[in-house]
C-alpha cells in the first residue's frame, strides 16, 4: 500500500511539474507573438510613410524652390528605410535609418512652411501635412506598446523557471525599437502669428500648436501597458 500511495504521490508531482511547464511555455509563445504583431503593427505605419513621402517632396518641389540637395536627402533615406524594411532587418538596424528619416523630414515640412507661408493656402501640401502628422503619431504609440511587451517578453524568458526552457523553445530576447534622438522624440512647437521668431540656423524649427504637428508625442501617463487606439490621445508611456 505504501508503494502505491508513494507512485501516486510521484505521478502527481510529474503531472504538476509539466502543467507548469506547459503554462510557461505557452505564456512564453503567447509573449512572443505579440511582440511580433506588435512590430508588424509599427510596419504597417512606417510603409505608410514610405508612401506619403514621394507626394509631399514633390508638392514642396512644385510649390517652392525648396534646396534640391534636402529633397534628394529625405527621398534617398526613404529609399533606405523601405530597402532594410523589404530586408526583414530586425528593429535595431532599422531604428536608427527611420530616426534620420524622422529628423530630415520633421526638418523639411518645418522650415518649408516657415519659409513659404504661402503653402498653408495650399489643399495638397496641407492635407499631405495633416496626413503626415497623423502617421507620426500612430507610429509613436506603435512603438511604445511594441518596446512594452518587449520588456515585457524579455522579462518572461529571463526569469526563473521560463529560462530553463526558452532555450529549448528557441526563445530568444526581442530588441527594442528605439528613436534616440532627442530632437526627434520632443513635441516642436512654432508660432505662425505675425511676431514668428526667426528661425536659428541649425535649429529644428517646430510646428504651431493650432495646425497637427508632424512629430507630436502623446503625453506618457503612467499604468499599464495597453494595446493603442493609435490616436494622438494614447497615454501609452515609452520604454525609458
Amino acid at each position: 500500500m505504501g508503494l502505491v500511495i508513494a507512485l501516486i504521490v510521484i505521478v502527481v508531482i510529474i503531472v504538476i511539474l509539466a502543467a507548469i511547464m506547459i503554462g510557461a511555455y505557452n505564456r512564453m509563445v503567447r509573449g512572443r507573438n505579440l511582440v511580433e504583431q506588435s512590430w508588424n503593427q509599427i510596419d504597417v505605419e512606417l510603409n505608410r510613410r514610405y508612401d506619403l513621402i514621394p507626394n509631399l517632396v514633390n508638392t514642396i518641389k512644385g510649390a517652392t524652390t525648396y534646396e534640391q540637395s534636402t529633397l534628394e536627402s529625405v527621398v534617398g533615406l526613404r529609399n533606405q528605410a523601405a530597402a532594410l524594411a523589404g530586408q526583414k532587418a530586425d528593429p535595431a538596424q532599422r531604428a536608427e535609418v527611420e530616426a534620420q528619416l524622422s529628423r530630415q523630414l520633421q526638418n523639411l515640412v518645418s522650415v518649408t512652411v516657415e519659409a513659404y507661408p504661402q503653402l498653408q493656402a495650399n489643399a495638397g501640401f496641407m492635407q499631405l501635412q495633416n496626413e503626415l502628422s497623423e502617421i507620426e503619431s500612430r507610429i509613436a504609440n506603435a512603438r511604445k506598446y511594441y518596446n512594452a511587451n518587449v520588456g515585457n517578453y524579455n522579462t518572461m524568458i529571463e526569469s526563473f523557471p521560463n529560462s530553463l526552457m526558452a532555450g529549448m523553445g528557441h526563445f530568444v530576447k526581442a530588441e527594442y525599437f528605439q528613436i534616440q534622438d532627442p530632437g526627434v522624440r520632443a513635441t516642436p512647437v512654432v508660432d505662425f502669428g505675425p511676431s514668428a521668431p526667426a528661425a536659428t540656423p541649425g535649429a529644428v524649427p517646430a510646428l504651431p500648436t493650432q495646425v497637427d504637428a508632424p512629430f507630436a508625442q502623446p503625453p506618457a501617463q503612467p499604468g499599464d501597458f495597453a494595446q493603442p487606439d493609435f490616436s494622438q490621445q494614447s497615454g501609452v508611456p515609452d520604454h525609458p
